[in-house]
């Protein structure tokens, strides 16, 4: 039994009540077992009155609180009607309470949809909110813009990209979470530490229990909640008038991104892969908006993409194996920005601030260390060369600033810089893009290694391979942990970022796999089952981030890049470039004005203009602006004390004093149902149907992306044909050759011309850069001719031997081998000679038809069949259903008592 579990939040589902003076606000766990009462004033028209009694409620006594309201709130006694308590809404969750120029609203959640399973931990989308006023209409001061603000708040569309769990932190990576269980509990248990003075009081209330006279010990658990991570928490704001009142089972913060899962079968066996992407509130808004960083290191469009692999057959955190691995995309950590109002597709870079001692980029990198370890890998795909200096102005710039940081760093904790121009090599026709990224990925995983919660790695062990001995990262006793992180960016962290991120992905998945005993030697093909689903993943993962920052889906994906893309694709990229430009020119404002409405960046007051009214809102992210910092960092000395003396592992997951801060423990009973992630997962108290589960509904490799032809290997590391998917039909028309040359030149052949014709308004091209490329377009025509060649040279009989051998695996039309033909003849010989006739006057029906029972019964027909025989042990336990219906209750056993004290425990205390 492990020693520490995660809490599980005690409130899941919740129906708001209303009254003339008060609302309230009922919670209740998921088995409706415990609820928790939240009374809000209506009689304050400006200011929020909660009142929370931290009292935990039965169902019984919710219902007679609830009927006492009712009664007392009606005009006359015995009156029935409105005037009541009146049911408002079902909810199931808070997002937060905001207030604009009047009194404040509340925003709950209404609809929710399961998006991904973690180790039984459920992980939530946002489909649909609702926003109630708080005050009585008797008292509410109407202004006249209070309506602008409520439109420009709604602007937020809550039901896209936004997640919540109620037990698993998604602030935090899986390798903190997992970090933080794996501690020993003895470093809260120190009789010398204040905080766990208040853990020991808590614990003899909690550690009561009835079952103390029956001798029975009391197994204790050790809960654990931890701070969220707030720079990916979105509504952080929202929650901070109330955090400090109520219980924090109210609390429930929610995070900005992607979360996507797909199962990857091999061979039955299931494995889970699960794709998340925190998106940073600090700095947060539109494309050409937001752009560098501000003056707390914070860039624009940070995304913290997490992969997390795991083995579904084995759900605990304790018992199962689980992988993971982090990398980042943000902006150039640099004070600049790009003007829109001259309408330009592509605004000229400017460096607004000049910054010789790399200040904004220390701090940048110092929350990077904080919070990643070393090394910091910088892979910079921003153009080196260009007719008119355009995207260069950002790498001349970042070059010099890591540089001077590194100069005051330890060797060993450097960070690292790598420039390579992506969008040159996307031209270039004698190198491929993808075999250069493979190669940066297969060093950059190397060096940072992987998050691992399993120590007994037999995989290298059975299966060796060279690469294994050279990876990175730190070997811990209960696994091995990544350090350090890889940093993506170009211009707009969008297109060349995904597919770069894509590639590094790829290659840790190999890896990941490998540790797992999944595949035994680290490296994945394309065009495998295995690879398809994870494309799929990472497209939906950055046609996400895109319509977030950019205001289109992705231009540029990994098909382009890998130069297999259909001709189609051409109108596709002209749409979404049309689409990205529409959207910066006239939708952007709006979207960044509700953004920073929607994380409180601006506060609406009577003092102050109104947020429409501002020319910008740069004042609103740079605090530098207003005030003089009090205390200047060092320009030496840039990172934060503490941090250099536990590289190159990361200084949040270090046991050390200030961790232990963000750290909350409770002492539990092992069978507290708030620890309890089985009958949270599986719900034994609920009558569930197994085809709506969601791992039925998830992707599925298996029915997804393998081939649906007879014969086929379903291991999903096979290589399959370019065109040859799971929703493929029998009987397909691609000629050997094709393949063959679709299988040559899938890595190394140009693309067709609407590959390279890109519009101007994309990041990977600028006007000066579209050279005359003719001839690239020219290099596929010979290819699509000798392919239609072959089709037509073809005869009718090949076509027919072709379409007979897919589907049934064999050539039908080909005679079979002698030795066949020995084996069927004696088979046919066996048959006459059972079913042999004699030919008489009188026929015998025995000797055609054998009609002998097979039943195991001995008698077996309509009329009658013998009952089975049962055993002794199954008879004494039916007849102690039968005496206990009768009343006569037998002696109850130690395991009886056990059963029973979980269940007491679970339903009244």
């Amino acid at each position: 039994m492990p020693q520490s579990a995660a809490i599980i939040s005690g409130i899941q589902r919740m129906v708001l009540y209303e009254t003339r003076a008060r609302y309230f606000l009922v919670g209740t766990n998921q088995s409706e077992t415990k609820h928790r009462v939240l009374k809000i004033d209506r009689t304050e028209p400006k200011d929020l009155v909660i009142i929370d009694d931290k009292h935990v409620y039965s169902q019984q006594e919710v219902r007679e609180l609830l009927g006492r309201l009712d009664l007392g709130n009606r005009t006359k006694i015995g009156q029935k009607g409105s005037s009541g308590l009146s049911r408002a809404v079902s909810a199931f969750g808070i997002v937060g309470f905001v207030r604009f120029l009047e009194g404040y609203y509340i925003v709950l959640i209404t609809k929710r949809r399961k998006m991904a399973d973690i180790g039984g931990h459920s992980i939530y989308k946002i489909e649909d909110t609702s926003m109630i006023y708080i005050p009585n209409d008797s008292v509410r001061v109407t202004h006249p813009d209070e309506a602008r603000y409520v439109r420009i708040f709604q602007n937020v569309d809550l039901s896209s990209n936004f997640y919540f769990s109620y037990s698993y932190d998604l602030s935090h990576s899986l390798q903190y979470n997992l970090t933080l269980l794996q501690r020993p509990y003895e470093l809260w248990s120190s009789p010398t530490s204040p905080a766990e003075e208040e853990v020991n009081k808590q614990s003899k209330q909690d550690s009561f229990d009835i079952f103390e006279d029956e001798g029975l010990p009391t197994q204790v658990v050790y809960g654990l909640q931890s701070e969220p991570y707030y720079k990916y928490v979105w509504n952080g704001k929202l929650l901070e008038r109330v955090k400090d009142i109520v219980h924090h089972d109210w609390l429930m913060y929610i995070i900005h991104g992607f979360c996507g899962q797909s199962k990857l079968l091999i061979y039955g066996r299931p494995v889970h892969i699960t794709l998340f992407a925190r998106r940073s509130s600090k700095f947060a808004g539109t494309r050409f908006l937001k752009r560098g960083a501000n003056c707390e290191g914070d860039v624009a469009n940070e995304v913290e993409t997490e992969q997390i692999v795991h083995d579904a057959s084995v759900m605990s955190f304790a018992a199962g194996s689980y992988s993971s691995y982090v990398q980042v995309r943000g902006s150039v950590p640099l004070y600049w920005s790009q003007d829109i109002s001259t309408m330009m597709p592509k605004p000229p870079i400017r460096l607004d601030q000049a910054d010789p001692y790399a200040h904004v980029a220390a701090l940048h990198f110092d929350q990077m260390l904080q919070r990643f370890g070393s090394p910091i890998i910088i892979l910079n795909l921003v153009k080196k060369r260009e007719k008119r200096k355009h995207e260069k102005i950002l790498s001349e710039e970042l070059y010099p600033a890591v540089i001077n940081l590194n100069q005051f760093l330890p060797p060993d904790n450097c960070i690292d810089y790598i420039a390579w121009d992506m969008a040159r090599y996307t031209k270039s026709k004698l190198c491929n893009v993808l075999d250069r990224l493979s190669m940066i990925a297969e060093n950059v995983v190397k060096r940072t290694g992987f998050f691992i919660n399993r120590s007994d790695f037999y995989c290298h062990t059975i299966r060796p391979d060279d690469r294994w001995g050279d990876l990175g990262g730190h070997i811990t006793a209960s696994g091995r942990v990544q350090t350090g992180v890889l940093r993506t960016n170009c211009v707009d962290c969008l297109d060349r970022t995904n597919t770069a991120q894509f590639m590094v992905g790829k290659c840790a998945l190999a890896y990941q796999l490998y540790a797992l005993g999944m595949i035994d030697k680290p490296k994945l093909q394309f065009d495998t089952d295995c690879v398809r689903l994870f494309e799929e993943l990472y497209e939906d993962h950055g046609d996400t981030l895109s319509l977030q920052y950019g205001g289109s889906q992705l231009v540029h994906r990994v098909k382009t890049y890998r130069k297999i893309a259909p001709w189609t694709q051409h109108s596709k990229d002209i749409m979404q470039t049309l689409s990205r430009y529409y959207s910066n020119a006239f939708s952007d404002a709006d979207r960044q004005d509700a953004i920073n409405l929607f994380l409180q960046v601006y506060q609406p007051s009577e003092s102050k203009p109104h947020l429409w009214e501002l020319p910008t809102d740069f004042y609103l992210h740079q605090k530098n602006s207003m005030t003089l910092p009090q205390d200047r960092r060092s320009y030496t000395l840039w990172w934060s004390p503490g941090i250099l003396s536990y590289l190159p592992l990361a200084y949040d997951e270090v046991p050390c004093e200030d961790s232990m801060k963000k750290v909350k423990v409770k002492r539990v009973n092992r069978f507290e149902e708030s620890i309890d992630i089985y009958t949270e997962f599986f719900k034994p108290y609920e009558l569930t149907a197994f085809d709506d589960t969601f791992c039925i509904a998830m992707t599925n490799s298996a029915r997804e992306f393998m081939p649906k032809t007879v014969g086929v290997d379903p291991s999903p590391f096979t290589v399959r044909k370019p065109d040859e998917t799971g929703k493929s039909v029998l009987g397909n028309k691609s000629s050997k050759e094709e393949t063959l040359l679709q299988r040559k030149t899938a890595a190394s052949a140009p693309p067709p011309p609407s590959e390279e014709a890109i519009s101007s308004t994309s990041e990977d091209d600028s006007e000066e850069d579209r050279d005359d490329d003719g001839s690239v377009s020219q290099r596929s025509t010979p290819i699509k001719l000798l392919t239609e060649s072959g089709e037509s040279n073809r005869t009718q009989e090949e076509i027919q031997q072709q379409s007979v051998k897919e589907p049934y695996g064999l050539n039908l039309s080909e005679f079979p081998a002698e030795k066949d033909l020995h084996i069927y003849e004696r088979f046919a010989h066996l048959g006459e000679s059972q079913h042999r006739v004699e030919r008489t006057e009188h026929i015998n029906l025995a000797n055609i038809i054998c009609l002998e029972p097979v039943s195991c019964f001995p008698e077996d027909s309509i009329y009658g069949v013998s009952p089975p025989q049962v055993d002794r042990e199954s008879r004494e336990e039916f007849e102690s259903h039968v005496m206990t219906g009768q009343g006569q209750v037998r002696v109850l056993c130690r395991d009886d008592m056990l059963m029973y004290r979980e269940y007491v425990k679970n339903r009244y205390m």
